[in-house]
């Protein structure tokens, strides 16, 4: 059954459209209005980022350079997941599409040997790094409440995905991701890790009018910390630029913060980056396959 839609109660931002909901039992539908409702730019950024981060830990940045899917398909791997991951919660995990779209981003993990760790660490990056980016450049901060949500989405996301040990709070993620990357970014990086890095970044900048795209590399860089650009093998920026950058987004909250509430959901689908599917997509036709198969229409 898909979830019902919400409108928003105000046209001032001055209050959460979640406040009164219950995080143990409308966590979908309060992380649904946060992500197309309240935040949907800034959760779309962070939730970029949080797979960018995964890169750079070798064996996921590695594999992803293996498969040259982000070399020589980087729009379309971008717009497949977006959209594999918005439909359930758009629909919810029990809809026809929201089944046929984690069945289908189950079905490309079994075709590699991507351990129950690594699995485990994008997931928490999922529920970290958005969490952590509203906090810095957010138009006002998550209520406890709507962190709870955040983390309770992304266990029974993670439970229709076969993971296994998840965290059961937001703080055994945040402490998962940070433990895991002191672990296994390298420092340096690795070729492989680097190629996918360039090639994730080059994709970035075509989001952007043409005359800002020699901006967004060296933006790009400048919001990432020191232990990513490392991983990456990436050259920290000049001070001025990653100044720049952060006080650009936090300007970009404040100004936010002064806007009418937004009355329409504003879906990852629907936004101008995505370029793959202008006339529709099938489900079933999306991601990597090791072999033909049956798509599922959408």
């Amino acid at each position: 059954m898909a979830l019902p839609t919400l409108a928003p109660k105000s046209l001032k931002n001055t209050a959460s459209l979640t406040a009164g909901m219950d995080p143990e039992t409308q966590f979908h539908e309060m992380y649904r209005t946060l992500a197309t409702y309240e935040f949907p730019w800034d959760i779309m950024q962070a939730l970029s980022f949080a797979l960018f981060r995964t890169y750079a830990v070798p064996s996921v940045g590695e594999l992803l350079d293996d498969t040259r899917q982000f070399r020589d398909h980087a729009q379309k791997r971008y717009d497949d997941t977006a959209i594999l991951l918005e439909v359930p919660l758009l629909e919810g995990f029990d809809s026809r599409d929201g089944k046929d779209a984690i069945r289908r981003i189950n079905q490309m993990h079994k075709m590699y040997e991507i351990p129950n760790t690594d699995m485990l660490y994008v997931l928490a990056t999922f529920v970290v790094v958005p969490v952590r980016w509203i906090a810095d450049y957010g138009w006002r901060q998550l209520t406890a409440d709507e962190v709870r949500a955040i983390t309770l989405y992304y266990r029974a996301l993670g439970r229709h995905m076969a993971i296994k040990d998840i965290p059961a709070t937001y703080d055994e993620f945040a402490e998962l991701m940070d433990s895991y990357e002191a672990e296994h970014y390298v420092p340096g990086g690795t070729p492989g890790v680097r190629r996918t890095g360039d090639a994730t970044l080059a994709l970035f900048t075509t989001f952007y009018p043409k005359p800002l795209r020699p901006l967004i590399d060296p933006f790009s860089r400048a919001i990432m910390d020191d232990p990513l650009l490392d991983a990456f093998g990436y050259d920290a920026p000049h001070p001025a630029i990653r100044k720049a950058s952060i006080a650009g987004l936090k300007l970009r909250g404040k100004l936010v913060s002064y806007l009418p509430k937004r009355r329409t959901m504003k879906r990852i689908q629907d936004m101008a980056r995505q370029k793959t599917y202008p006339d529709g997509y099938e489900i079933g036709q999306m991601g990597t396959f090791a072999h033909a198969g049956c798509p599922v229409k959408h």
